[in-house]
């Protein structure tokens, strides 16, 4: 059987989503942001390692977590750095999901299907497929359509062969939107896993109304 560690990339700001501090440390349901994301993590079978990157200012924060067996990384400038980051603090691995922070309401099934999926492709990662029409536009108004045949909404975890996605980080330029960018850069082919609607990114300061309301229709809370 794989051993499978995830790395929780926590370094980011966030300040679109408001408040006086970063997005993954304000509550949500009585618990920080992070401790969720974590949780649902530490709560999986099939997960044996965690890393959680943060940025080296939230370092006394984060240490209540690594006193309960969670390894800490510092974050780098950017996101590709962190992750490289979050890969380097791996004890031993064969397979790697990579996750953000803030979707603390990803599912153990959807870990399974990105996990499974990587018995048979070098990535896997969930996303959704694009059901709305789509615009262009400028200037507030609409200047054209654009087709939405094989169109996805990219979610994470995005997981990974180990040693393959640190050599694709390691030869990549930077300026990736994700992981699943870099991988395909390198070569490795990502297979797609049916993502979640529930599996939402917390960004802006009414999404953790909405995180919480899945939460309470989820298990009571």
């Amino acid at each position: 059987m794989s051993r499978v560690a995830a790395v929780i990339v926590a370094a980011g700001r966030g300040q679109r989503a408001g408040g006086d501090v970063p997005k993954q440390w304000q509550m949500l349901a009585g618990a920080p942001v992070l401790s969720w994301t974590l949780e649902a993590f530490a709560a999986h079978p099939r997960v044996a390692e965690i890393v959680l990157v943060v940025h080296p200012d939230d370092a006394a924060r984060a240490a209540p977590f690594a006193r309960a067996g969670v390894v800490l990384a510092h974050g780098a400038a950017d996101r590709a750095g962190s992750v490289r980051s979050g890969l380097a603090a791996i004890g031993a691995a064969d397979h790697v999901l990579i996750h953000d922070v803030a979707r603390p309401l990803v599912s153990a099934r959807t870990i399974d299907a990105v996990i499974d999926a990587l018995g048979t492709h070098a990535g896997a990662a969930p996303a959704l497929a694009v059901t709305d029409a789509l615009w262009t536009g400028a200037a507030g108004v609409v200047t054209g359509t654009q087709d939405r045949t094989g169109l996805f909404r990219a979610q994470t975890p995005q997981g990974f062969h180990l040693e393959a996605i640190r050599a694709a980080h390691a030869a990549h330029p930077g300026g990736a939107a994700d992981d699943v960018e870099v991988a395909r850069a390198f070569g490795l082919d990502v297979a797609i896993v049916s993502g979640d609607e529930d599996n939402l990114k917390i960004t802006m300061p009414g999404d953790f109304d909405r995180a919480e309301r899945i939460m309470r229709g989820r298990n009571g809370y």
